[in-house]
């Protein structure tokens, strides 16, 4: 039995194959060169408690097996011909070692220039399957399962098998999912293309479902030779080295409440590593201390998927890849599986965590981690960079929200302390026997000012002192926010080795392939002939296209004049109404419901504004899928934006600006009177429909992302068991099938995550003069929206695809675009729709403080009775006599020029303009001098980055010139120590 054993391994080491598995944990690491040391971020992939309490998470190592001791004299017959028989068995399988060499792993570590393409699965072909000879001695009639009990080994190995991470052997990893329907008819299609993968060297294995008998599972498991190769060939950084130099904050500073412990993330240590592009040539420079771990699952998962997309199901240059047979109907979905259960039996902090699912979990996804700092490397490390960049950018959104809504609940209290004290509500609540003209044509009746003391101090919470100064402040916040996420962003590309990762190129569209195969020409980049879309047609399309855009928009606007011919005819009605509280607050009643009924509009308008969004995607023939996406996003922003905006700069900018005057109103298609805006003005209509939009739009969102999924899968579980298809209710059902219970994610991926965001940043600075609350509801919606994104993704998704990305993609020039938006639409607020320019202009030129400046609120003494105009209620015919007050800068009726504009009016207006033109250059000034000052990337980043780059040179010299010296010597052959 030794002697066999024995010269079986000479033989593979003269063949230059890889041993077993098991031989494989024995074979012993080069010695790492003098720079390079052991990377613990990459071999150790798991933490610490993960090894200890779960056996599945390292099924590669096999304890060595004993070596069998010679035959005594007093053995037995029977243990005799057993050896025998076992020497038979391995003549055989020697003999056989010449003829299934192809099949057999290849150790780069032994041979590393030597490719082997073909991988089989036993479970499909009856194949060898590089199994240790041991195992295959076993599985032989002669083993002995029924005559010794079951050891540990074998137990271990069944559970990692049902746990659904594994094949049914309980050693070979499950590294993406594949489903099918056994009614499909593609069988063809999906019989080469599985051929064609195990081809690549993917090896596979069916699995039928437990709960759906047409449902087929056929897993995926990606050899190590395989994925060196492909990691070379998509240039995979992989740890070289740890030379870094890690600053350690000193014991005596105050521990960060909002940090996670190390021992709650164990697996995240403190590891600075160099990596490099991996290579098989120059496998001895990486540290490799575990080849089952120095992947890691998502880099895996990476790999499959690059694999699936670039194999061919037919003949024919563009059939292939997974997407077009999941399009086709061929395969019903595909998907990485997830790490295991996301809960344990037993608490995380006595036993550790599971997995890195049942980590981030706990230590992410949980309401009690709401104040705690994401742990972005590991949401990296298993969802892959794109989404660890969403929830980067969200989390740096989030934190930079604190001061902004700091400062917009200091100016709230402000005019909260201050509404008492406030002249020109003290006037208003005052004012007695001023008598305000009718608002409304038939109805209405004559009201006294004071009656309008709740609005005006309403008003001035939100229209105050302050009002100017947040302004600017947020216009500046804007800037410092996108400046700073710009240099937030450089350190993570950095530190995720994204820094030299360029978007390799995009495979092409199947529908533009169908539709312009017959125009070629050849690409620049890769140099090989592709389908071409013409100039003239490519133009057409998006003239097109931009039509329907614009036909979109104006279907809002029609919207948005509905509902303003909606409050015309209501405050009519309201005016008359047989509560007395609805007909003495009816303008209140007026606007609340026209807020309601906008919202529904608007919300049952998004879901035709998709699927039109959709279509004029689909009808320019993008190139490829990020030339889809971007397209779609961008019109999906924009139908949005209009969409909750319309209305709000009608109110903003239209409301009461076009009503005329007393005795001469403007009417709507001659019959209904426009509407102006209340006596304290229109900035609480403003904020009425700011509030309720914003606050009912965050409920919506939270429901549809988080609710709905729950009630999806919530409803398939009670399906399953009311068809009994869990018989017993016991049945543990693998990963894998579990996952494919789930949701799948979004069909545009991270788009609406960005959109809903990216829509609220624009409530956030857009109109925040007028609501400066909306910082603070931002931030609180932020809050949880973190926490339900990631028990979404956690929980109730299907794991996606590990996707590399360096940057938010088109999002971030959309959020520019609504900061210098911003900046005009809070001059013009401030100007226009608040008080602030009239209060500022009789200050200083009518009031009791004229040519001393404005010092206190007496300056404001008689500012209401300056801003109201005088109108003759004898002229209405209505049976009134004497004089009413409305909001104007009119002559009164007894002048020369009755209802003419006044020299104030002129002054205002001209105060106004210049306010606008003032305030817009002063921000825009202060904005790109800000940016200037704020580089776009830290300087420490770029020594660091030059280091590391001079450092790698020099290391990966050294260790080549050692490695060649090594063989030189080897070899019997003199060296020296210059570069050979």
């Amino acid at each position: 039995m030794v002697h066999h054993s024995g010269s079986i391994q000479s033989f593979r080491q003269q063949k230059g194959m890889n041993t077993s598995k098991s031989e494989t944990v024995k074979d012993h690491p080069l010695k790492p060169s003098r720079r390079s040391m052991p990377c613990l971020a990459q071999s150790q992939t798991h933490p610490q408690s993960l090894s200890k309490h779960s056996s599945f998470l390292q099924p590669n190592r096999v304890q060595p097996q004993p070596r069998p001791q010679p035959l005594s004299a007093g053995t037995s017959t029977a243990t005799v011909d057993v050896v025998s028989e076992r020497a038979k068995v391995m003549e055989t399988l020697e003999n056989n070692l010449l003829k299934l060499s192809n099949t057999e792993y290849s150790d780069p570590f032994l041979d590393i220039g030597k490719e082997k393409d073909t991988y089989t699965d036993d479970s499909e072909h009856g194949n060898y399957d590089a199994r240790t000879d041991q195992s295959l001695l076993i599985q032989n009639k002669l083993t002995r399962q029924k005559t010794e009990p079951r050891t540990k080994s074998s137990l271990k190995t069944d559970a990692m098998a049902s746990s659904g991470l594994f094949f049914k052997d309980g050693k070979k990893r499950i590294d993406y999912i594949l489903v099918y329907k056994k009614s499909s008819p593609q069988v063809e299609k999906r019989s080469t293309f599985e051929k064609n993968l195990r081809a690549e060297g993917l090896m596979l294995e069916r699995e039928p479902a437990v709960t759906n008998s047409d449902i087929m599972f056929v897993k995926i498991h990606c050899p190590w030779e395989t994925l060196c190769k492909y990691a070379e060939r998509m240039n995979i950084r992989m740890p070289f080295s740890l030379q870094r130099n890690m600053r350690e904050l000193k014991s005596w500073l105050p521990r960060n409440p909002m940090k996670l412990d190390k021992e709650a993330l164990p697996d995240l240590e403190e590891t600075d590593c160099y990596t490099a592009p991996f290579s098989r040539a120059r496998i001895h420079h990486f540290t490799i201390n575990n080849k089952d771990s120095f992947f890691s699952n998502s880099t895996r998962s990476r790999i499959v998927h690059h694999m699936l997309q670039r194999t061919k199901y037919e003949d024919g240059k563009s059939k292939m890849g997974i997407n077009r047979l999941l399009n086709n109907g061929t395969y019903e979905a595909a998907f990485p599986p997830h790490e295991g259960s996301h809960k344990s039996r037993h608490p995380i902090k006595t036993h550790g965590a599971q997995n890195h699912r049942h980590l981030l979990y706990e230590r992410w996804a949980r309401w009690g981690m709401w104040y705690k700092y994401q742990p972005l490397d590991l949401i990296r490390r298993y969802f892959g960079e794109k989404i660890g960049l969403y929830f980067a950018w969200l989390g740096w959104y989030t934190g930079m929200l604190i001061p902004a809504a700091l400062v917009g609940l200091f100016v709230f209290l402000y005019g909260l302390f201050t509404m008492d004290s406030s002249q020109v509500s003290k006037e208003i609540c005052e004012a007695n026997e001023t008598i305000m003209c009718p608002m409304c044509e038939r109805n209405c009746t004559l009201q006294k000012l004071n009656e309008s003391c709740i609005y005006a101090k309403v008003t001035h919470l939100f229209d105050n002192g302050g009002t100017v100064f947040f302004a600017i402040f947020m216009a500046i916040w804007a800037t410092v926010f996108l400046e700073f996420w710009k240099r937030r962003r450089a350190v993570l590309t950095y530190d995720w080795d994204l820094i030299d990762w360029e978007d390799e190129e995009e495979e092409l569209r199947p529908q533009f392939e169908a539709k312009y195969s017959q125009v070629e020409r050849v690409n620049p980049i890769t140099g090989k002939p592709e389908p071409f879309q013409p100039f003239p047609d490519k133009l057409s399309r998006l003239m097109v296209s931009v039509s329907g855009i614009f036909f979109m928009i104006s279907l809002v606007l029609t919207a948005v004049f509905a509902v303003v011919v909606y409050r015309l005819v209501a405050m009519e009605q309201f005016a008359s109404f047989k509560w007395y509280f609805i007909k003495k607050y009816w303008q209140f009643a007026t606007s609340g419901t026209g807020v309601c009924i906008n919202f529904m509009i608007i919300m049952s308008l998004n879901v035709v504004y998709e699927k039109v969004a959709y279509l004029l995607t689909d009808l320019e023939h993008p190139r490829t899928e990020s030339e889809w996406e971007n397209s779609f996003a961008l019109k999906m922003f924009l139908f949005q934006f209009v969409n909750l905006n319309s209305s709000i700069f009608y109110i903003a900018f239209f409301l009461g600006r076009f009503a005329g005057r007393p005795g001469k109103y403007n009417k709507l298609f001659n019959r209904w009177r426009l509407e102006e805006c209340h006596p304290s003005g229109c900035l609480i209509d403003l904020c009425l429909q700011m509030g309720v939009i914003m606050v009912l739009k965050q409920m919506w969102n939270n429901f549809m992302e988080l609710g709905y999924p729950l009630l999806q899968n919530w409803w398939s579980r009670r399906k399953m068991k009311r068809g009994g298809q869990l018989m017993e209710h016991k049945i543990s059902l693998p990963q894998w099938e579990k996952d494919w219970n789930l949701q799948p994610m979004n069909l545009h991926g991270l788009m609406d995550e960005y959109l809903e965001m990216v829509l609220q940043f624009g409530f956030t600075t857009i109109f925040v003069a007028a609501f400066p609350l909306a910082p603070l509801l931002a931030l609180l919606n932020n809050i949880i929206e973190i926490r339900l994104d990631a028990y979404k993704f956690v929980t109730q998704w299907r794991r996606p695809m590990p996707a590399r990305a360096t940057d938010i993609g088109i999002w971030y020039g959309i959020l520019e675009g609504i900061g210098v938006l911003a900046v005009i639409t809070n001059a013009f607020v401030i100007a226009i729709t608040s008080d602030y320019i009239p209060r500022f202009v009789y200050a200083y030129k009518y009031g009791p403080c004229t040519d001393q400046g404005y010092r206190q609120e007496k300056c404001l003494k008689g500012y209401v009775n300056s801003s109201l105009s005088v109108f003759d209620l004898s002229e209405l015919g209505m049976g009134y006599s004497g004089y009413c007050r409305y909001r104007d800068y009119r002559a009164p009726p007894w002048s020369s020029t009755p209802y003419e504009f006044t020299l104030q009016f002129w002054h205002v207006l001209a105060a106004r303009l210049a306010f606008i033109i003032v305030f817009e250059h002063l921000v825009f000034g202060i904005k790109s001098f800000i940016a200037y000052l704020i580089p776009d990337m830290p300087k420490d980043l770029c020594d660091r980055m030059r280091r590391e780059k001079y450092l790698v040179q020099e290391m990966m010299y050294e260790a080549e010139l050692e490695h060649l010296q090594k063989e030189r010597k080897k070899n019997g052959k003199q060296y020296h120590h210059e570069w050979p």
